[in-house]
């Protein structure tokens, strides 16, 4: 299908009464939105945090970490002075680092360029790192009352529901559809409580599986529960199989009991995090792990036993990891700022994938 017309959206427009779904959705939304920390105030740096944290990620687990981040990192000042691993550790656990990371560099220029207010503009706050359209119309819309569309999966899902839309929700042209729908739809006296409702309406009612369509305070609009066909929608292709790496991570332990980890390169999937060394067990066979440590980081070891092993599913990707315990009696000669033995009790101060996290977890109970 090709991207819709003027003529179409307007059809699809003409479904819906307009201002008794503004009025409807609004008014459920002040009775029963859910306590939130970012919901305490307007305040767009919490609202921009919090959006970063929620891609990808559920409600519940996003809580604390805000909580946590807004302490260590209260004002965008802050954020912006950080050092990258004080922020990686801080976002240790929610995964998707390189919003983290995206996230700190659009500080940085939020403090430089504007003097740490965060635009207003969308032209400004579009300019800057990790704010895609979805970021950019949540804190115009949620922070500064602006009715701009913001169109995440919830959103998709609900408005797919209600207008009975059967375009894939994967393709790009189909949140082009979406953002023209709500651009015309979204009340323009209470933006903020109309995204956030809809946003709300998702999470707790129009949920993907078995939605609450007798609790819906906009039933009496949506197509899909007059046609039945709700639970059909909104549509969205499989993707493709993910791809599965094989790796030795190597648990390797100097004679004083201090264990080897590196940073990860600067750019990529978990950049600057901190690991234990992985042989990619595509590339090396594990009967030359010995001269692979040794090519790779000048030591000779002894390989011992399996730990455990690791199965850690991202979005595009699925690794196996075979934990691998070695000993050497060699000392390292490589720059210990980006490889370098730490002691079993400073090894926390470190951020870590989650991959990750579970074997220096292994490392620390038997410490205990």
């Amino acid at each position: 299908m090709k991207n819709m017309t003027t003529k179409q959206i307007s059809q699809y427009l003409e479904k819906v009464d307009i201002h008794a779904f503004r009025r409807e959705l609004i008014t459920w939304f002040e009775s029963e939105m859910r306590d939130l920390p970012w919901r305490q105030d307007q305040d767009p740096y919490k609202v921009w945090v919090s959006e970063i944290m929620l891609q990808q990620t559920k409600v519940d687990t996003v809580i604390p970490y805000f909580n946590r981040f807004m302490e260590q990192f209260p004002t965008v000042h802050d954020l912006a002075e950080a050092e990258e691993q004080q922020v990686l550790k801080a976002w240790e656990g929610l995964g998707y680092y390189s919003r983290a990371r995206n996230l700190q560099n659009a500080v940085q220029e939020v403090v430089a360029t504007y003097g740490g207010k965060v635009p207003d503009n969308e032209e400004q706050l579009s300019s800057l790192k990790g704010i895609g359209p979805y970021t950019k119309g949540a804190i115009l819309s949620i922070a500064y009352n602006q009715p701009e569309p913001a169109v995440d999966g919830n959103v998709m899902r609900v408005l797919s529901r209600i207008y009975f839309i059967e375009e894939d929700i994967a393709k790009p042209k189909a949140r082009k559809t979406f953002e023209a729908i709500l651009r015309e739809l979204i009340d323009p006296d209470n933006p903020s409580y109309f995204n956030q409702g809809l946003m709300e309406l998702g999470a707790l009612v129009c949920t993907p599986k078995s939605p609450s369509c007798l609790l819906c305070p906009v039933q009496a609009h949506c197509e899909g529960f007059k046609l039945g066909r709700q639970t059909e929608l909104p549509i969205k292709i499989t993707k493709k199989k993910k791809n599965v790496k094989r790796y030795w991570a190597l648990v390797i332990e100097n004679t004083k009991g201090d264990v080897l980890i590196e940073k990860r390169p600067d750019s990529g999937l978990l950049a600057n995090l901190w690991q234990f060394p992985m042989m990619d067990l595509s590339d090396v066979d594990p009967e030359f792990a010995k001269q692979w440590i040794q090519q790779a980081y000048g030591l000779s070891v002894t390989v011992g036993h399996k730990l455990t092993d690791i199965n850690h599913v991202f979005s595009h990707l699925t690794w196996d990891l075979e934990v691998i315990r070695c000993k050497t009696d060699d000392s390292l000669s490589l720059d210990p700022d980006d490889v370098c033995f730490v002691s079993k009790t400073h090894i926390d101060d470190y951020p870590f994938p989650v991959s990750h996290q579970k074997i220096r977890q292994i490392l620390l109970n038997e410490q205990s």
